[in-house]
């Protein structure tokens, strides 16, 4: 479609002043500055015009970089969430976190209009990855490597085998990346925990094809690219 076509629709904005915007720069698409008003462009691209993200007809779906502290979940009574950080378009819509991060996790979180996305990315048979950085206290080893390749047995259930790979690590502290395909509560903390090894901070890095962009401060957010969602859904096999 023309963007200067697309821009209209989605603003609500005569086609002569789509132009005008286009020309002085205002329009983002996809993150970057488009001048030509008959660029030809995808229905579903991310357009920001004067630093206001336009959201595409038919669904809502967010990148949020969650701080820690604040409860994933759409309300309550007595603390901070994630949607106080979001417009109140987002909550109107009801585009909701596809999954949860704990109180105390940072990181990517990912919210979505699009229920039948958000249910495929979780199903285990799918075996969406997630990655996540975790810091934790005293030195882990090639044990610890062992048993998360393994799968750790929990109280209330056994954890699939799961990548760990330490990045530092002394008596006190160390670093490590852990990638895993499920997402049951507090798992990271307890897999860790069940080995001596209790987290010191924990923030996820990816989900699925999906990466934290490196431009997101805590507590800041973005609409998807389309790309981004294309490839959520060839992922989940959507498309």
């Amino acid at each position: 479609m023309r963007l200067d076509k697309l821009l209209a629709r989605r603003a609500g904005l005569s086609r002569s002043q789509a132009k005008d915007a286009i020309k002085a720069g205002r329009l983002l698409v996809d993150g970057k500055i488009i001048s030509r008003v008959d660029e030809q462009v995808e229905e579903h691209s991310a357009l920001t015009l004067d630093g206001q993200s336009l959201r595409a007809a038919g669904g809502m779906h967010l990148m949020l970089n969650k701080p820690a502290g604040l409860l994933t979940a759409a309300r309550d009574a007595k603390a901070a969430t994630i949607f106080d950080l979001l417009p109140e378009l987002a909550r109107t819509l009801k585009c909701m976190p596809v999954g949860r991060l704990d109180k105390e996790t940072e990181g990517l979180l990912l919210l979505t209009t699009e229920g039948e996305l958000a249910h495929r990315l979780l199903a285990p048979r799918r075996g969406i990855g997630k990655l996540y950085l975790a810091r934790v206290e005293g030195r882990l080893r090639e044990a610890d490597i062992t048993a998360f390749q393994e799968g750790i047995r929990l109280s209330d259930f056994t954890a699939l085998p799961a990548g760990l790979n330490i990045l530092e690590a002394d008596e006190q502290v160390s670093l490590a990346q852990v990638e895993l395909t499920e997402g049951k509560h507090r798992q990271v903390r307890r897999m860790f925990g069940s080995l001596g090894h209790p987290v010191l901070t924990l923030k996820r890095l990816r989900f699925g094809p999906l990466t934290l962009d490196d431009n997101l401060a805590p507590g800041a957010w973005r609409e998807l690219t389309a790309e981004e969602l294309q490839a959520l859904k060839e992922a989940v096999g959507l498309v």
